[in-house]
């Protein structure tokens, strides 16, 4: 059973798209954009961002912010780094964007997560409690509205 030229282009197109959402996880902290994401799989940032959005539900940029957001948390828990810290190590240049799209995703601001994470955590082993505190992207609460019925 052979495939056909335009399956084929498809099951490139994906495995592109996985690397550049493995770029993602790895370089969350670098300053990457979607024209670099893009050049570095030869595509069109137009094509990559449509592509991304359609395999994985969310743009490249919201894909990575959210990555951000999830290490942001985890320093965070840590306790010993100020939000302004946390904002420039995990890759943001700005504090305002930070704060606001981390409000957005967790529920909170960062400075009130900060305060309220380490008790809420306590005692829990970090992989439990990254698990656990997980922000839910808009997706995946999608997903969950008719389990938690």
């Amino acid at each position: 059973m052979t495939s056909t030229p335009a399956e084929e282009q498809r099951l490139r197109d994906l495995a592109r798209l996985r690397r550049v959402r493995d770029r993602i996880d790895r370089e969350y902290a670098q300053p990457l954009d979607v024209e670099a994401l893009a050049h570095g799989v030869h595509m069109s940032s137009g094509h990559l961002s449509r592509a991304f959005r359609q395999a994985y539900g969310e743009s490249p940029y919201s894909y990575l912010m959210t990555r951000r957001i999830e290490r942001a948390m985890a320093l965070l828990r840590r306790g010993d780094l100020s939000v302004t810290d946390v904002c420039f190590a995990v890759g943001c240049s700005s504090l305002g964007t930070f704060s606001t799209r981390f409000t957005e995703l967790v529920g909170v601001p960062p400075s009130v997560y900060r305060r309220e994470a380490v008790r809420a955590t306590a005692g829990m082993p970090s992989c439990v409690a990254k698990q656990v505190t997980r922000p839910i992207r808009n997706r995946e609460a999608a997903h969950l509205g008719p389990h938690l019925a």
